[in-house]
């Protein structure tokens, strides 16, 4: 193996590392989401239709993913 081709292999490994932590840390968002509210959030969305609740749930995954983003390139 020369240079450029462990140069693409390790960039390969830090893309799959970051990936795996971001995932993990919106699992762990997700986690922290649903403890904090006094109902189930995935049973007002499917069986109730709330469509504000999935609105808002989706807006906070962006922002969450804006901000780990923003800190996995820093």
């Amino acid at each position: 193996m020369n240079v450029f081709e462990l140069i693409i292999l390790a960039e390969f490994i830090s893309t799959l590392f970051y990936t795996f932590v971001g995932l993990v840390l919106l699992w762990v968002a997700w986690k922290v989401l649903d403890l904090m509210t006094p109902f189930s959030i995935v049973k007002e969305i499917e069986e109730d239709q709330n469509s504000a609740l999935a609105i808002l749930v989706a807006a906070v995954f962006l922002s969450i993913s804006i901000i780990i983003g923003a800190v996995i390139l820093s």
